[in-house]
């Protein structure tokens, strides 16, 4: 190959380093390794550095695996299972466990940690790790987006050496390993720039990906607020799951194609699909977000009697939602006295906002009983309140609640917006004027409130009276 002046690339190696470690050719194998570094594809290429690993513990030579293994900028499953089997194979057992509690057992902790809450002892166990993989760093960032830390959670994702090095193996037209391409962090913090350039990438490249990474394809561009392409990523599966139809019925339902995701479920039941609580989760989300109050108490009654799925608390909270948006506040109420289980703050929380929504003072006046028992503390249940009053135009009862709130020592806590603009993310909270563009940005804000003014005097009225709640 090499005479007739054809060259190899950083696929041929793997293959060359595989037959010369089966048949133990460890001097032929050596020349192809200092072949690779003549040619560059030792140190930039891990199908090699993953080749290098197989051939060496083949040939018994641990040393040199690991030698290898040690210099690697990043490592894929590969390299990990590759030189755990080496020493285990060698009988040194000790070094392949510690091998294996290094990358799996400290993953395992973060994310348990970071699940439970606990992100002290999440950020000592991933301070503490001397090898991070793409699971470690998403299960930090994860954490900090679920808990609110909005800015911790973009510090961490712009840390992330594994989209630096998604975006060097593009550079060198390698293909990336599936587990590698982790497309969580982009769906955590509404990346669609880097998220599509994954996706462009596999496509381009003919890359086959399996039903698992289209999945996470369809969540990635549903929480970047693209249900279109999430749609035609899952119109374009060869293969799907009952993950796959639910992920893209419930990217559908909150972007507000209610009716094609009710479209979808009829498609899944045609063709022998049984659905399971998180489809009908998906359903009645549909069904809220589009107002659709029959069908909802449909779907409702279908999954307890024809499919005998139990309701769990979400079910509830979206058919409360339902019954509320659709002002059927008695009913929704009565609901609730209905439940298997103890309503909890977003059952309560949905139900206030519905009698925001419908002006329905006297039953607010119960729920907010309900929500002070479960969270005494919570500033927003107060201003939610103050605010049903002052709609009301009840304006002793709304300075009573602001005294009550006062006397209590409970405030608000400050909400987060975040926005993506040509692949960079901003944070913004209430007055916030750290962003370079402030000026430009509030400009422009307050000429769309004296555009709304100038639409509906009745409207601009009622503004007021909700900025001034607010405060």
């Amino acid at each position: 190959m090499i005479c007739s002046g054809i060259f190899a690339n950083e696929f041929t190696f793997p293959f060359i380093l595989k037959a010369c470690a089966l048949q133990k050719a460890y001097l032929e194998g050596v020349s192809v390794h200092l072949h690779a570094v003549k040619l560059g594809f030792s140190e930039s290429h891990i199908c090699v550095q993953n080749g290098l690993i197989n051939f060496y513990v083949g040939c018994g030579k641990i040393d040199c695996a690991g030698k290898v293994f040690d210099f690697m900028e990043f490592r894929t499953l590969v390299s990990w299972n590759s030189m755990i089997t080496g020493y285990a194979k060698m009988g040194w057992w000790r070094e392949a466990f510690l091998l294996f509690v290094d990358v799996f057992l400290h993953n395992a902790l973060l994310d348990m940690y970071a699940k439970c809450g606990h992100l002290q002892m999440a950020e000592g166990v991933f301070k503490r790790m001397v090898e991070k993989n793409v699971v470690s760093w998403t299960s930090m960032l994860s954490a900090y987006a679920k808990h609110g830390f909005v800015e911790l959670a973009e510090r961490t994702f712009n840390q992330m050496p594994v989209k630096n090095n998604f975006y060097r193996m593009c550079h060198s037209c390698m293909i990336p390993d599936e587990t590698y391409v982790s497309l969580s962090a982009c769906s955590q913090l509404g990346d669609l720039v880097t998220g599509k350039k994954m996706h462009d990438y596999l496509r381009d490249n003919s890359v086959q990906p399996t039903v698992t990474l289209c999945n996470s394809l369809i969540d990635m561009y549903a929480k970047c607020g693209s249900a279109e392409k999430a749609l035609d990523v899952f119109l374009k599966m060869p293969e799907k799951n009952i993950v796959s139809w639910n992920t893209v019925m419930n990217a559908l339902a909150l972007h507000g194609y209610g009716y094609r995701a009710i479209e979808l479920f009829q498609e899944m039941e045609a063709g022998g699909i049984w659905p399971d609580a998180v489809t009908f989760s998906a359903l009645l989300s549909a069904c809220c977000h589009c107002g659709l109050v029959e069908i909802g108490r449909y779907f409702f009654s279908k999954m307890a009697h024809m499919y005998n799925i139990p309701y769990d608390v979400e079910h509830y909270a979206c058919m409360i939602d339902i019954l509320g948006r659709g002002g059927l506040l008695k009913e929704a109420l009565e609901l609730v006295g209905k439940m298997e289980m103890k309503p909890d703050i977003v059952i309560w929380g949905t139900l206030l906002g519905a009698c925001r929504t419908h002006r329905n003072v006297s039953i607010a006046k119960l729920v907010l009983k309900q929500l002070l028992e479960l969270e005494p503390n919570a500033g927003g249940l107060y201003v939610l309140m103050s605010n049903i009053f002052c709609e009301a135009q009840q304006w002793d009862e709304m300075k009573k609640m602001r005294k009550l709130m006062k006397d209590h020592g409970v405030r608000k806590s400050d909400a987060v917006s975040s926005i993506e603009v040509s692949g960079h993310i901003s944070d913004f909270m209430v007055d916030d004027n750290k962003h370079e563009y402030s000026n430009l940005i509030y400009l422009t804000l307050n000429q769309m409130k004296d555009h709304l003014k100038s639409e509906d005097d009745v409207y601009g009225l009622r503004c007021e009276f909700l900025d001034a709640a607010e405060i």
